[in-house]
């Protein structure tokens, strides 16, 4: 009979702290605390965050268990985000992590947060399919833009990556231009559902390869804007619909550009996206447009494991364990990691 792996994952990158307990690859409980705070100052603030997660770690990880209802001595082994995120979050978890995992004698496992949003894939939950190796990955985030061919659970490559801005900054700075509040780019998500996606028109950026740029098109947007309310000073408010599609339907273009060239280079049909600018309404439209127009076969994760959670470290670290993958406690937390 096969036995039961319990694994207490901890995630806590950036301004989210989170705790999730899967068995085998199923998860029990995954919550979450989110920082309000962040959005006076439109963004996060690095030492606001790491104090925040300091007092949010205990009692996330205590509900945790309790709605999984699973004790610490039924842990087998514990997995926390090594990097890359902010470097004070990112100790906060992993101190956390090292202590539990000496205290309890039990496997510490330290896993990279954007193979986490991949791996996300292959959580089990009923009405969702897992790829099959090989596939493509599109990481999609506020600091993370990549196209990743991935061969196993253990072999990934990252095939094409930003050059400079990631498209989770693109969207968020473009509603700062638009005046809209942090987080920007849900916001623009939301009006660009009944705006004109073809009302303005911006060039997209001329990169070779699978590369992505996005910094061009958020200067494009900001003199479109001004040159505009030159003329027009309620121009924003009165196109606000037809902005926010028109540049959510410019970086959608961009990302599927891509994504075809990466098909077409690799022969590799199976296209996942992770991140959290996966949960974007407008590119999972579009993804999904893809199977019958290509012939492609797309996955979308369900939509709490594409913003940053404890789910996705757990799968990661579920699999490391069944290969005895273990890290010792002298292992430490990287603001930038190798992928």
């Amino acid at each position: 009979m096969k036995k039961n792996i319990y694994t207490l994952a901890i995630e806590s990158s950036c301004d989210d702290t989170s705790a999730a307990i899967l068995c085998n690859d199923k998860v029990l409980s995954n919550i979450v605390a989110r920082q309000a705070i962040h959005e006076e100052y439109g963004g996060v603030v690095p030492e606001l965050a790491s104090r925040a997660h300091q007092q949010n770690i205990v009692p996330v990880v205590d509900v945790a268990l309790k709605k999984a209802n699973v004790t610490k001595n039924d842990l087998n082994c514990i997995a926390f985000t090594q990097g890359p995120g902010l470097m004070g979050s990112l100790l906060v978890g992993g101190s956390f992590a090292k202590s539990m995992s000496m205290a309890l004698q039990i496997p510490l496992i330290a896993v990279n947060h954007m193979k986490a949003h991949i791996l996300a894939h292959f959580i089990d939950e009923e009405n969702f399919d897992k790829p099959t190796f090989p596939f493509l990955a599109l990481t999609i985030s506020g600091g993370h833009t990549q196209i990743v061919q991935v061969n196993s659970f253990f072999d990934l490559k990252i095939i094409g990556e930003t050059t400079d801005d990631a498209v989770g900054e693109a969207f968020d700075k473009s509603a700062k231009i638009l005046g809209l509040p942090y987080p920007g780019g849900p916001l623009i998500d939301k009006y660009a559902q009944e705006g004109n996606p073809k009302a303005f028109r911006f060039t997209k950026p001329k990169v070779d390869g699978l590369d992505f740029s996005f910094s061009g098109l958020k200067t494009q947007i900001l003199y479109f804007i001004q040159k505009n309310q030159a003329v027009n000073p309620n121009f924003i408010e009165e196109n606000r619909n037809d902005i926010c599609a028109s540049i959510q339907h410019t970086i959608i273009n961009i990302l599927i550009d891509k994504l075809k060239l990466a098909v077409q280079q690799t022969g590799i049909k199976q296209i996942a996206i992770g991140g959290g600018v996966s949960a974007n309404s407008g590119i999972r439209k579009t993804l999904k447009e893809t199977e019958s127009k290509w012939g492609w076969k797309t996955y979308i994760p369900k939509f709490e494991y594409t913003t940053d959670n404890a789910a996705m470290i757990g799968i990661v670290g579920y699999y490391n364990y069944l290969e005895n993958n273990f890290d010792t406690n002298d292992i430490v937390s990287k603001a930038r990691i190798e992928f």
